[in-house]
């Protein structure tokens, strides 16, 4: 999907008011998270490259080995919506 901030995908089907927007930079997806109720979000947080976000992961997982930090992002979808937008 698009819109006026760029391509985006619903990272929850059950969750509507938020966006994962994606990008592709220098051959790198990135990612940057919307959400309606929380538009200070958007504000707050650039444009993640995908292995910055895999690196984080890593680290959240030794602490909350029960959650997947990773869950919002899902690189696959990210590269088809990057390679039909072009």
């Amino acid at each position: 999907m698009k819109d006026d901030l760029g391509l985006y995908y619903l990272p929850s089907m059950q969750d509507t008011t938020t966006r994962m927007y994606v990008r592709e930079v220098d051959g790198q997806v990135q990612f940057r998270l919307w959400n309606a109720a929380h538009p200070e979000v958007w504000e707050r947080h650039e444009w993640l490259p995908f292995d910055v976000i895999e690196a984080a992961s890593e680290l959240y997982r030794e602490r909350s080995p029960d959650r997947n930090p990773l869950a919002l992002y899902d690189l696959a979808i990210a590269k088809r919506l990057i390679k039909d937008g072009k």
